[in-house]
């Protein structure tokens, strides 16, 4: 009973929390999956956004102008990482890592020290009607407002001419530029797209926690890869729309389901090493399954 209401008592936070990180799912899947570029820039722009959020937020910068510069950021960092990896051939990991290890050097500069408080500075969860400032209530409903906005707006835009292409890059990049779609652009814009995901993630987080640290994004990749699993094994990538809700739904579930450990008493540092292997779990059963049947499924069989 005790675990019960220690787990209901922290859904507010977690799912305040979660909706905010789903962005970071989200700039995980939309290169992994649409455009078939592993990519781990997202833990070098979720920082890096947090970063140029505090320092917009100090400078005396509105709060959703911070969270638009913030956003920016992120999709240049997005964009110097596809460019690595078309320029000079480096593997698109590789072309991650370097961005990675040089935005911790970077946000560094951009803060002028390893962290740097905002606390009590205005932010976006200021002024909702019927709650108190700044309480997890608001949270939800600012950052869920925000979550259906950008779903229903990348719907909109993958739907388009320029989105099909778009995908059409991720599915099979020499068929593409053999009908006439500019590769470099769609591959610069969509890990782009993605880091504007990841650093509007950070700016977010920066205004709920009032502070922002070089090192926030770390274990963030884990973290986000384990929430894409949970809500692609729930509601399956089959379809666009169930691709692009997939973030989404997974970073919620993911998110209760820690609580539901905390609220079990899982000692917090163990919750990296369960993280870790509930993601090799979800990787390797796929592949004992077809060890068993003898055959590929027709689901990997499409992908490849």
């Amino acid at each position: 009973m005790d675990i019960l209401q220690s787990f209901l008592s922290l859904i507010p936070v977690t799912l305040a929390q979660s909706l905010m990180l789903s962005f970071v799912v989200l700039a995980i899947m939309i290169p992994f999956r649409m455009l078939s570029f592993p990519d781990l820039t997202s833990e070098g722009a979720f920082p890096l956004g947090g970063a140029v959020c505090a320092v917009c937020l100090a400078a005396g910068v509105p709060a959703p102008v911070a969270l638009v510069a913030a956003a920016a950021a992120g999709f240049a960092a997005g964009c110097c990482t596809a460019f690595i990896h078309l320029r000079f051939r480096i593997h698109t990991l590789l072309a991650g890592i370097l961005m990675m290890t040089m935005l911790y050097s970077l946000n560094l500069r951009i803060m002028g020290r390893s962290n740097l408080s905002v606390y009590g500075m205005s932010s976006v969860f200021d002024g909702v009607p019927f709650t108190e400032a700044g309480s997890h209530y608001a949270k939800i409903a600012v950052v869920g407002l925000l979550v259906l906005l950008v779903f229903f707006l990348l719907i909109a835009f993958f739907r388009t001419e320029k989105g099909t292409a778009f995908r059409a890059v991720g599915a099979n990049a020499d068929m593409a530029e053999a009908q006439g779609i500019n590769v470099w652009a769609a591959t610069i814009a969509g890990v782009g797209l993605a880091g504007a995901a990841a650093g509007f993630g950070g700016g977010l987080i920066t205004q709920s926690q009032g502070f922002a640290d070089v090192s926030m994004g770390i274990g963030v990749l884990i973290n986000g890869l384990a929430a894409l699993m949970i809500g692609e094994a729930i509601i399956g990538k089959q379809t666009l729309v169930r691709q692009l809700l997939a973030p989404f739904i997974g970073a919620i579930v993911y998110y209760q389901l820690v609580s539901l450990c905390l609220a079990a008493g899982m000692p917090p540092p163990d919750l990296k090493l369960s993280t870790g292997l509930f993601v090799l779990a979800m990787l390797a059963i796929p592949n004992l399954r077809r060890g068993r049947s003898g055959r590929m499924p027709a689901e990997t069989v499409r992908e490849r």
